[in-house]
């Protein structure tokens, strides 16, 4: 489904780790032909470069990491090191940090008509005049399962155990710190994934998106608003 480029929509998708926030805005993205970001993929670009800087990091270093990421760099398996997760969720705390990433984002944000961001604070601080919020949710066991499988395609070995106990720290983490922490916004639709298959969020977030673009532009005329078939 191709949006014509006049019209302006953006939409923020925030959850925990593992909800189906991140495959349900590629998702949106593809379909709808938007610009796609992940706040998550910036900090562990930056969790990296500080360890690839013998683990050492200021506020002059991450300004001088954030202006040199780029799309392309974040196109890297490195960045799914348990190492550089570790540090991830560490400097995410940092108040130096967040704000340099914000600015990013709010940047990205800036130049891009029709774009999805997903993050935990997408909808309450980096974007909160979107469109249409999306906030998701899943079953803890659920999300273990799915993170399994992504540690296994990278060749990982860890226990469902031990990946279970992992999330609920991180989500425990992203709930209860100070600065940003993972709240749905009062006007973000709710979306809990534990019992959808692929196929049945895919049609969830259609029908969501549409709306939602109708309800902001009225009914769209076909040149507006055309399907295209995928393989």
């Amino acid at each position: 489904m191709k949006i014509i480029k006049k019209i302006k929509f953006k939409i923020s998708a925030d959850g925990s780790s593992a909800s189906g926030k991140t495959t349900a805005s590629k998702l949106i993205a593809k379909k709808f032909k938007m610009r796609f970001l992940s706040s998550g993929i910036l900090y562990r670009f930056c969790a990296l470069k500080t360890i690839e800087n013998n683990n050492k990091y200021n506020a002059k270093l991450i300004k001088k990491i954030v202006k040199s990421i780029t799309l392309k760099k974040l196109d890297n398996k490195k960045l799914y090191n348990p190492e550089v997760t570790r540090l991830s969720s560490i400097i995410a705390k940092k108040p130096f940090v967040r704000n340099a990433l914000k600015s990013f984002q709010k940047n990205f944000i800036k130049k891009s008509s029709l774009v999805v961001v997903e993050g935990r604070d997408i909808g309450t601080k980096i974007m909160p005049n979107a469109d249409l919020k999306l906030f998701f949710t899943c079953s803890t066991k659920e999300k273990a399962k799915r993170r399994l499988k992504e540690f296994k395609s990278l060749d990982q070995k860890i226990s469902l155990n031990q990946v279970e106990k992992a999330l609920i720290l991180r989500d425990k983490e992203d709930t209860e710190r100070k600065i940003s922490p993972l709240i749905k916004a009062k006007n973000a639709v709710l979306v809990d994934t534990t019992k959808l298959s692929l196929k049945q969020m895919e049609a969830k977030l259609i029908n969501l998106v549409k709306n939602s673009i109708k309800k902001k532009y009225g009914n769209l005329q076909r040149s507006k608003l055309t399907s295209h078939k995928t393989v």
